[in-house]
């Protein structure tokens, strides 16, 4: 058992923590999160039966204990996520090489992306921050969301369409705002 989560957290645990803080953006809530995550796995490691990847079960994990976390939220207030502040965390978003005012722009289109992304719904959001931010294919997304491959693809195209269309609208907000 020890051996098995040492592994998994060497293979996965910054890859975890990622999609975690995209998930609910707040570095301190994903570390505790992830902290449930572990303690789910320990608990369930019994029960892994290796029909799916140790990656698959894993995020899926990771996933429910995100939902049951807004659940638990949602019931406790209407607000269910904040804007996540950036600060100079901005090390997830853009490559190492990048000039200073490549960063700045980077930096403001991924506070806007992120923003978008609140908006989308939760199976949305799951699927793009899995394929597009975790770089997972689409059997892997719909082995962690136990869903079909079309889904995922559906839920894909409508996701990006809406995320397109709310970062469209903020766009088209803002430049009215100046004028």
């Amino acid at each position: 058992m020890k051996r098995f989560f040492d592994e998994l957290y060497d293979k996965y645990h910054k890859d975890l923590f990622q999609f975690i803080i995209y998930m609910v953006k707040d570095r301190n809530l994903a570390e505790d999160l992830v902290q449930d995550v572990y303690i789910k796995v320990i608990k369930s490691y019994h029960s892994f039966d290796g029909r799916s990847s140790e990656k698959t079960w894993l995020f899926s994990i990771a996933r429910h204990v995100t939902i049951d976390y807004f659940r638990k939220q949602k019931r406790k207030r209407n607000r269910i996520m904040d804007f996540f502040d950036w600060g100079d965390k901005g090390e997830n978003i853009q490559g190492v090489d990048a000039l200073p005012e490549e960063i700045a722009i980077q930096n403001a289109e991924m506070k806007a992306v992120y923003k978008a992304l609140d908006e989308c719904t939760m199976d949305q959001k799951s699927v793009i921050i899995f394929r597009y931010i975790q770089g997972m294919s689409i059997q892997e997304t719909a082995d962690i969301l136990n869903w079909t491959e079309s889904k995922v693809k559906t839920t894909q195209h409508r996701g990006m369409k809406a995320l397109r269309e709310i970062l469209e609208k903020a766009k088209e907000g803002g430049v009215q705002r100046e004028a």
